[in-house]
Order: structure tokens, then sequence, then C-alpha cells
């Protein structure tokens, strides 16, 4: 482990990567879940090495921060000493319910096996970004619509049984849809997409690809079989489509990049929140009928001490959990449970200090570590969000996203934000509908950000019409009157 990673890529176990709080590393388990014992181990590995701070992403991974290069080594050695399997290659990610849950469509985790050892077959791991994923979504309680990939396979039910809907480049509501496919079908789709996006360079996703090679991906079946899928490339898309259900234009005679709507892995580190999508988050109870009871517990902006993740872990290992896995939208979901032990649970988690109700405004909120846990931090973006969350509830509707950042790296949320408050030597900068990268359109001083912020939602209080939402009420506002109420004293 002597190679640290860029910003842009993943910090494996074996590629920690350099943050303003030191190394940090992200796990995923190839169980798909934890042992209560294994992640309390894990908590008390990075007590031992790291900062004490635990994560888990929009994307459901866990990350330790505060390493350095020797407690990185050391903490990889406890990892493999507790059993904890980690995966690597492209990510193939599934449901934090998968294979349990009795209201999803298939269990996706046969296909998704399928896919990472075609993938591994091909040999494009190499050849392409850090940043390229695939989802397979069997549906159900929780689905992954929210999560965006640059290959995305659904579960659909038909006439005919259960097929799977091809998309690429998106989020559930979003992706570019290709085909509807047999499993086979879908999986070497799949791959033949990952090795357009291998052609293209490192720097690709599937954005990038031509609508000539969308329409010969969505007629794949019509001219290839599975056996060539090792060799396709881009020429290939001389084919003439024919498929009735791709939805790309079949009159384009040029071959820009398609024009897709949302970049791959928006969303991955911490504190991230991800739009678009409607489903259920993972917080609350689910019945898993014949698996019992499952209880979804968030981390507030996707973070929390090790030692309050050792306490809830404690309480759930008392009250019978069998399993605790990583959920995207940065939340634990624990397993096995009796429906009498949820509600103590759940009292736990609340008294910790966790998020126990989806209604909570802080998964609204995407906020960095910040000072003074980040060097690069010029503002205390947690405090700031627990004071915005506890004072301004009510205008947390689902339209609303908060970004705090600490600079204008924005690593917790690179995308836009209907308001982001980013940190400068000239204080906490107000970026309107865009990213903590732009140049801010007022600033306030950072230890009275929140007082900022608590100016524009009494604006959106006053001028909200009945019926209309936040984000739609601060458009009505337009980006001088937000300023102005922000700065107002």
């Amino acid at each position: 482990m002597n190679a640290f990673s860029r910003r842009s890529a993943c910090p494996a176990l074996s590629a920690p990567m350099q943050t303003g709080d030191g190394l940090l590393v992200r796990l995923n388990p190839v169980a798909g879940g934890l042992l209560p014992k294994s992640l309390i181990g894990l908590c008390e590995s990075a007590l031992r090495h790291g900062n004490g701070i635990m994560e888990v992403t929009a994307r459901g991974s866990l990350q330790i921060r505060g390493l350095t290069p020797e407690s990185a080594r050391l903490l990889a050695m406890e990892v493999d000493a507790l059993g904890v399997a980690v995966r690597t290659g492209v990510p193939v990610e599934t449901g934090p319910l998968a294979g349990l849950d009795p209201q999803e469509i298939a269990d996706p985790r046969p296909l998704a096996e399928r896919i990472r050892a075609a993938i591994e077959d091909a040999g494009v791991t190499q050849r392409l970004g850090p940043k390229v994923s695939v989802i397979v979504d069997g549906g159900g309680q929780l689905t992954l619509d929210a999560v965006t990939a640059d290959a995305r396979l659904a579960a659909v039910r038909t006439d005919a049984g259960t097929q799977w809907q091809v998309a690429i480049a998106g989020g559930g509501q979003t992706a570019t849809l290709l085909v509807m496919a047999e499993e086979d079908a879908a999986c070497d789709i799949a791959v033949a997409i990952l090795r357009m996006v291998a052609e293209k360079g490192r720097d690709a996703h599937a954005r990038d690809l031509t609508e000539r090679q969308l329409r010969s991906l969505a007629n794949w079946r019509s001219f290839a079989p599975p056996s060539v899928l090792p060799d396709i490339s881009p020429t290939w898309g001389e084919i003439a489509p024919s498929s009735q259900l791709s939805p790309i234009d079949k009159h384009a005679k040029s071959e820009p990049p398609a024009k897709l709507p949302i970049s791959p892995q928006v969303g991955e580190m911490s504190g991230r929140t991800e739009g678009g999508a409607k489903d259920r988050r993972p917080i609350g109870v689910f019945d898993l009928a014949a698996a019992g009871t499952a209880l979804g517990i968030g981390l507030p902006f996707g973070s929390m001490p090790a030692n309050q993740i050792i306490a809830l872990a404690q309480s759930a290992l008392a009250l019978g959990a069998t399993e605790i896995r990583l959920a995207p939208g940065r939340a634990l979901v624990f397993l096995g449970l009796a429906p009498a032990a949820c509600p103590p649970l759940h009292q736990a988690a609340a008294t910790l200090g966790f998020v126990t109700d989806a209604a909570d405004p802080r998964t609204k909120i995407a906020a960095c570590p910040g000072a003074p846990a980040c060097a690069s931090g010029r503002i205390a973006t947690r405090e700031i969000a627990e004071t915005i969350a506890v004072e301004n509830r009510d205008i947390f509707d689902s339209s609303l996203t908060l970004h705090i950042s600490g600079c204008a790296k924005g690593c917790a949320h690179p995308g836009p934000a209907a308001l982001t408050l980013v940190g400068s030597e000239n204080g906490a900068g107000l970026v309107v509908d865009g990213t903590a990268k732009m140049f801010p359109a007022g600033y306030r001083p950072g230890d009275d950000a929140s007082r900022g912020i608590g100016g524009i939602a009494a604006a959106i209080r006053r001028k909200r019409l009945r019926g209309q939402t936040a984000a739609a009420c601060l458009a009505r506002l337009g980006t001088a009157g937000v300023v102005k109420a922000y700065r107002q004293e």
C-alpha cells in the first residue's frame, strides 16, 4: 500500500485517498452486509488507527477517515483478521434488501454475480475509470432509483415472466432506456456497454457513447450472439437499428456523444444527496415476511463517531439483529429483528443522535466534515448544518437540497444544489442553484451562516404560494432576492 489514489478515484483499502483530515479508505463487503460484531470490530479499528469518524456514503459504502500511511496498513491487516472480504473492481451494486424482500420482483444477486464475473472475463476493468459502475435493481421496498450508474438493469414483470430493463447513464427516473431483455442478454448488454466505454479511455462514461453505439446496443440480440461479445467495439455501431423498444432516434446522422442527463457516480462522497427519484428512503421499518423485520437507521450527513456506531451495533446485537447492511442514502439496515425489537432499537438510535425519521431535514442537507476536522475546511459545516436543520425544518420539502461545503472542492455534493454554502477566506459564500466551485453571489461571516439561511427560510415562508414547493419559491424570488435574504441582518 505505497500509492495513494487521486481524489477522483475510489479510495479502496489498498489505495487510500489523501484528504484534508488524513487518508480515507472505502469498504464494500463482498457479503453485502456485516455481522454486528464485525461492524463493531471495524469501528474499534477506526478508533485505533483513524480519527474515529465513520461514514456511510450515498451509494452505501463504508468509509474510515483520518488514517496515516502506517495506520492504513494496520487497518488493512485488522480488516483481514476480522474476516471482512471487500470488493474490488467495477462496482456492481444491488439494494440493501436484495434477496430478502418479499416485494422484490427478482433477486438481483445472481445476475449481479454473473455480471461481475463477465467483466473480469472480458478484461476491461483496468481500462475503465474508477467511477464507472453498474446497478442491478430487483425492485421492492428499497429500490436504487436514486443512485446513478453507467449501466442499470431493473427487473420488470411481463406477461412472459421477469425481464430486465437495460438503461444507461442516470438514475431510475433519468437513465436512457435501451431495451428490455432476458437475463442472459441483459448480462451480455451490460458488459458490452462497459466494453464500449473502455474503448473511449479511462475518463469516459456511458454518457459519452454515441447515438450509433446506443442503437447498436439496443439492437444487440439481432446481430451478435453472446459468444462474440468480447469482440465488441464502437465500430459495431454501423449496424442499422430495428428494435421497437429503443427510444433512441433512428434518424440520427452524426455521432456526437449522446446528451444524457446525469453523470455517473453523482453522490458517492459522504454527506452527498441524490435527487430526481421518489423511492422510499432506507429509514424506518421494513417487513421481510419469513426473513423477519428490518430497521433502517440513518447517519446524519452520512457521518457518525465510531463510539456511537459501536453502541448502536451492541444494542442491535442484544436485540437479535443478525446482519447489518450498508444502504444507499447514508444508512444502516439492521436485519433479522423480531417486530418487538424495532421500537427499543429505534429509541436507542434516536438517543445516540442517529436519523430515525425519513422526514428528518438532515436527509436533505449535504455537509462535508469541514472545520476543524478537515484542514481544507474554512467553516464548521456540520455545526452549521445541525443548527439549520433544527431551526428551519419546515422548509425542507422534497424539492430543496442544501449543500454546505468547507471549501470550494465540494466533496460532499459535486453536483448543483438549490442552495450551497461554501467556506472561503471571505466567510460563508452563498451559491444559488449551483455548485461549490462557482463564484458565490454573497457572503456572511462563517459563524453566522445559519442565520443567513434562516433569513432565506423566512422569505420562503412569507412568499410561498399555496401548494408551491420551496425550490419553486426560490425560483420566484430569483438569485437577487435570495441573496438579499441571506445577507439581511
